[in-house]
């Protein structure tokens, strides 16, 4: 990886720094790159987490938008000693494009994506989950890429470039797989010049294209190909609510689809096993529906991986970002001090003046679960909406207002459960 390499202190993995620079920038990336270690040099103790977005130096001022210091463990790090892996980026602000299959007819195969995306910044520090999940992930693509890179012999130690994210909706699957990809293609920035996002809808697939059989998802894969022969280029390719797969099958099975969507399925499944065979592309599925998983496609996933929703944590680490959010942007206003889950842990939970706030919010978030990650971030906006009657708002009113969204919330979805 990219970065300057130093003795490491009591860490076995590098500390990775993620570089954001400005879109009007056109300094060099190993210019980028001096700067910001000089940077760490003159700030090298940091706890935890830390990002730069004020320098004291006019060429970051000038170039830089943010200096972050990420997947760090909650102590004091002196950078000094430890090994840096530096990765600068720039985001692409193109919106996404189609793949079209027929020059003559406006049939969308999917969408497209540069990355890294500016439409997808941000969007991996927003999702929370139980600890190690988004490590796991970023740690499978990375020993995928080490290993194509090693030339391991994959008829005897097998690796399919396939991830398979389930669970219920609302949890962040979609999203998680993005910022996935975003995430890698900083990381790999060293190894390639720059990532494409395609994303599939297969159930959208599966209702349109029955009564072109298989060649128009031939057609599609072939798109996909151009893009994998570019060797410079780190592929993604999701397929959204893979569980499709098997409602194609199941319809024809039953008689009540052509059987033309049996080969509609079969092609899918044969495309994803040639491009699989390239070294720059990963494949990503999500679903819904576990138990409705095609077997020959589960059979194809290396990871498995289950996104439920958030626990009572996890909770309160999406709202203490949502709560940061509005008193960054001055809807709650004086700003008051929140503590981390960690930090109330610390201090065991004790009652105090200080931490009289992150209590009641701790309780908020206790009351909330159940809730899809998707609600809770919502949830924020609602309080403000419907129980804040002014724009700028106190903390400790704005908590209350809080308070009575999770109960409206949960009152309409108790509604909704028993058919009211």
């Amino acid at each position: 990886m990219e970065g300057s390499r130093m003795e490491v202190c009591n860490q076995s993995q590098a500390i990775n720094v993620e570089v954001h620079v400005k879109s009007h920038s056109t300094a060099k990336r190993s210019e980028v790159h001096k700067h910001v270690l000089a940077l760490l040099n003159r700030h090298s103790t940091v706890f935890g987490n830390f990002t730069w977005t004020e320098f004291d130096e006019d060429f970051l001022k000038k170039n830089v938008q943010s200096v972050a210091l990420v997947d760090t463990e909650k102590t004091l790090t002196d950078l000094k000693s430890c090994a840096l892996s530096i990765h600068v980026f720039i985001l692409n602000h193109d919106g996404p494009s189609t793949l079209s299959l027929e020059e003559d007819e406006e049939l969308s195969a999917a969408n497209h994506w540069l990355l890294p995306a500016a439409e997808f910044h941000g969007i991996w520090e927003s999702l929370v989950y139980e600890d190690g999940v988004k490590t796991q992930l970023l740690d499978y693509v990375t020993t995928t890429i080490y290993f194509s890179d090693k030339n391991v012999d994959s008829n005897l130690i097998a690796w399919n470039r396939v991830v398979l994210l389930h669970g219920p909706p609302g949890t962040g699957k979609t999203s998680l797989c993005k910022a996935l990809a975003q995430k890698l293609s900083i990381r790999l920035s060293n190894r390639y010049s720059y990532g494409q996002f395609v994303e599939i809808n297969s159930h959208s697939l599966f209702s349109k294209w029955f009564s072109e059989s298989g060649k128009l998802v031939t057609k599609m894969f072939q798109k996909i190909q151009q893009l994998i022969d570019d060797k410079d280029a780190i592929v993604f390719v999701l397929i959204d609510e893979v569980e499709s797969l098997t409602a194609a099958r199941n319809a024809c099975q039953a008689g009540t689809e052509p059987s033309d969507a049996i080969r509609v399925v079969n092609s899918v499944l044969t495309q994803l096993d040639q491009i699989k065979r390239h070294s720059n592309v990963v494949i990503l599925t999500t679903s819904n529906v576990t138990e409705k998983i095609d077997l020959a496609f589960v059979d194809r996933a290396d990871i498995k991986q289950y996104i439920g929703p958030p626990s009572e944590k996890g909770i309160y680490n999406i709202y203490l970002s949502c709560l940061e959010e509005l008193m960054k942007c001055q809807i709650i206003y004086p700003r008051c001090q929140l503590f981390d889950m960690f930090e109330l842990e610390t201090m065991g939970f004790a009652e105090s003046e200080v931490s009289q706030h992150s209590l009641i919010l701790r309780n908020i978030a206790l009351n909330s679960k159940g809730l899809s990650g998707r609600t809770l971030r919502k949830l924020p906006f609602l309080a403000h909406a419907l129980f804040v009657k002014t724009p700028t708002v106190t903390l400790s009113i704005f908590l209350d207002a809080l308070g009575q969204a999770v109960a409206k919330v949960k009152k309409e979805k108790a509604c909704l459960d028993n058919s009211c």
